[in-house]
C-alpha cells in the first residue's frame, strides 16, 4: 500500500472521529444549541478530496448505525427513524460536493462556493427526509413551510458561522495536511544521496 493511501486512510479515520466529536460539541445560544459537525464535514471534503472526504462520512454513518452512540441523539439502526437522520446521511454528499468543487482550486472564493453548495446538498437530503419521517412515519402534520423553518431557516445563521470558520481554517490546515509525510520523504532522499 502506498504512503499516500495510508496517509489518506488515517485522515479518513481522523475526520470520522472529528465528525463524531462534533456531534457533542454543542454551542448554546439563546434560541437553540448547534453542533460543529458540519464544520468537520466541510473540512473533510476540502482537505481529503471528494472520494476520501465522502468515505470518512460514510464510515461515520455506518458506525453510528451499527450502534456506536456517535450521532447527536445516540446511535443504532433505529436512528434512521429520527427526523434528523437525513441531515446526517447528507454529510456523505456534502463532503463529496465540497471536495469535488475544491479538487483543483482551493482559493478562498472557491472554498466559499463549495461550502454553500455542500450546505445545499445537506438540506436537499435532510429536509425531504425530515418531512417524510414526520408526516408519514410519525403521522404528524407539518407543512413544507414549517419543515423549512424548523429544519433549515433557524439554522442558517449558525451555518454561516461554520462556513466562515471553514474558509478561515482551510488554508492553514491544507498546508499542514500537505506537509504530512514530506519530512520523512526528504529525510530518506537525503539518506540516499
Amino acid at each position: 500500500m502506498s504512503r499516500y493511501r495510508i496517509k489518506m486512510l488515517i485522515l479518513c479515520a481522523l475526520f470520522t472521529a472529528l465528525t463524531a466529536l462534533g456531534a457533542f460539541l454543542k454551542i448554546p445560544t439563546p434560541w437553540l444549541s448547534f453542533t460543529l459537525q458540519l464544520l468537520f464535514v466541510f473540512l473533510s471534503g476540502i482537505l481529503l478530496g471528494p472520494k476520501y472526504g465522502a468515505i470518512s462520512q460514510l464510515i461515520y454513518v455506518i458506525l453510528g448505525l451499527l450502534g456506536l452512540p456517535i450521532f447527536t441523539g445516540g446511535g443504532g439502526f433505529t436512528y434512521v427513524l429520527q427526523p434528523s437522520f437525513g441531515f446526517t446521511l447528507g454529510f456523505i454528499l456534502t463532503a463529496f460536493v465540497t471536495g469535488l468543487l475544491t479538487k483543483n482550486n482551493k482559493s478562498i472564493p472557491r472554498i466559499l462556493i463549495a461550502c454553500l453548495c455542500g450546505l445545499l446538498a445537506t438540506y436537499a437530503i435532510g429536509l425531504p427526509y425530515m418531512g417524510i419521517i414526520i408526516n408519514v412515519y410519525l403521522h404528524k402534520s407539518m407543512t413544507i413551510g414549517e419543515i423549512l423553518m424548523s429544519g433549515m431557516v433557524i439554522f442558517l445563521p449558525y451555518d454561516a458561522l461554520k462556513i466562515a470558520a471553514t474558509v478561515l481554517l482551510s488554508k492553514p490546515l491544507l498546508k499542514a495536511v500537505n506537509s504530512i509525510g514530506e519530512e520523512k520523504e526528504s529525510e530518506q532522499s537525503g539518506d540516499n544521496s
